[in-house]
C-alpha cells in the first residue's frame, strides 16, 4: 500500500525540473530583422534564435553584455557554439517564466530532420486543455525545506498536475536535482532527498553529452516512509530548432529515461529537454508511463515557453 501511494504522489515527478530564465521579451511578426551579434540590432540586442528586439523592447538595452541590468537574458550572449556554459546557464532564485502547458496531449517528438543533421520542432499550436502557468524559482530562505538542503540554489514546480518541489542545486557544475519537497511542512509532508545529486543540465554540455546515474532515494512521501532508487539515462540526442510560442531558439536537446523502482513496483518513462544558450529550458516534453520508442506521440505532459 505504502509503494502504491509513493507511485502516485510521484508519477509526475520529472516534467519540468530545469526551466527557462524569467523576462525574456517576446518575438512578434513586425520585428524579425536578423543577427549573429548584439552590434547588428538598432536596439543593442540580439535574442537566442537570431532576430533583433526592437527598440522600444523593455529587456532590450544598450549594454547587453553586462552592467547590472535584470531583465534577462542581458548579460549573457548566445555565441551558437554547441557547446552551453555554466556562463550560458543563467536561472537564479526569484525568476518567473511563463509556460503553456497541456497533459494527456499528442506530440511529434521527432520533428522534421533538416540538411546537415539538424531538426526542426513545432510546439506553436493550441492543445486540448492548454493553460498557461506562472512558475516561480523558490528561494530557500524561509522555506521549511531549507534547512535539510543546505547547498539548495532554488525550488521549482515538477509537474502540471503535483504541487511537489524539486529541490535544485546550482553550481560550477550545473543544475543537479537533490531532493523533492511539499510546499508545506507537517505529517502528511513529502522530504525526500538524492543520493547522489542528479545532473539535470550538467556543464559545459557539449553536443554529444551522455551521463548516467542511479540515485538512492529516502525520506518520506506524502507522510509514508520511502526508500527506493532512481535511474537516469541522459544524452545530448539530438540539435535544431525549436519553435514555441515565445518564439524559435537554436537548442539541443537532453533525451532522459527514468527508471523508478519501488519495492515490487518498476516504473519507466522518457523526457526530452530543449535547452538554449542563455535562456535554459523552453520546452519539455514527457511520456506516458513506460513508453518503449525513442521517439514518440503520446505525451503525460508538454511545457512551452510563453510570453
Amino acid at each position: 500500500m505504502a509503494a502504491t501511494r509513493l507511485h502516485v504522489a510521484l508519477r509526475n515527478g520529472f516534467a519540468a525540473v530545469a526551466l527557462a530564465l524569467a523576462g525574456v521579451a517576446a518575438c512578434s511578426s513586425s520585428d524579425m530583422a536578423t543577427c549573429d551579434d548584439h552590434a547588428d540590432c538598432p536596439s543593442g540586442f540580439c535574442r537566442a534564435d537570431h532576430t533583433c528586439a526592437p527598440d522600444d523592447d523593455p529587456d532590450a538595452s544598450s549594454d547587453p553584455d553586462g552592467g547590472g541590468g535584470v531583465d534577462a537574458p542581458l548579460g549573457c550572449v548566445p555565441d551558437h557554439d554547441g557547446t552551453l556554459t555554466r556562463d550560458e546557464l543563467l536561472m537564479a532564485a526569484g525568476q518567473t517564466a511563463r509556460f503553456r502547458v497541456a497533459t494527456d496531449v499528442t506530440v511529434d517528438t521527432a520533428g522534421v530532420q533538416g540538411s546537415g543533421g539538424a531538426r526542426a520542432w513545432t510546439y506553436t499550436a493550441g492543445a486540448t486543455g492548454d493553460r498557461d502557468l506562472d512558475v516561480t524559482l523558490l528561494a530557500p530562505a524561509g522555506q521549511w525545506w531549507a534547512s535539510v538542503f543546505p547547498t539548495a540554489s532554488y525550488a521549482t514546480r515538477l509537474s502540471a498536475d503535483s504541487t511537489l518541489l524539486g529541490v535544485m542545486r546550482l553550481d560550477s557544475a550545473g543544475v543537479a536535482l537533490i531532493g523533492v519537497v511539499s510546499p508545506e511542512a507537517g505529517v502528511t509532508r513529502t522530504e525526500l532527498s538524492y543520493e547522489p545529486a542528479v545532473p539535470i543540465i550538467p556543464t559545459p554540455l557539449a553536443p554529444s553529452a551522455s551521463w548516467n546515474v542511479t540515485a538512492t532515494v529516502t525520506g518520506v512521501a506524502s507522510g509514508v516512509g520511502a526508500f527506493y532508487t532512481e535511474r537516469y539515462q541522459s544524452r545530448v540526442d539530438a540539435v535544431g530548432d525549436v519553435a514555441t510560442p515565445f518564439g524559435t531558439f537554436p537548442v539541443r536537446r537532453i533525451a532522459v529515461d527514468l527508471t523508478r523502482t519501488v519495492g515490487a513496483i518498476v516504473t519507466t518513462r522518457r523526457s526530452f529537454a530543449f535547452v538554449a544558450e542563455c535562456y535554459g529550458t523552453v520546452a519539455t516534453i514527457a511520456s506516458q508511463d513506460h513508453e518503449s520508442g525513442s521517439e514518440f506521440t503520446d505525451a503525460a505532459e508538454l511545457w512551452r515557453l510563453q510570453p
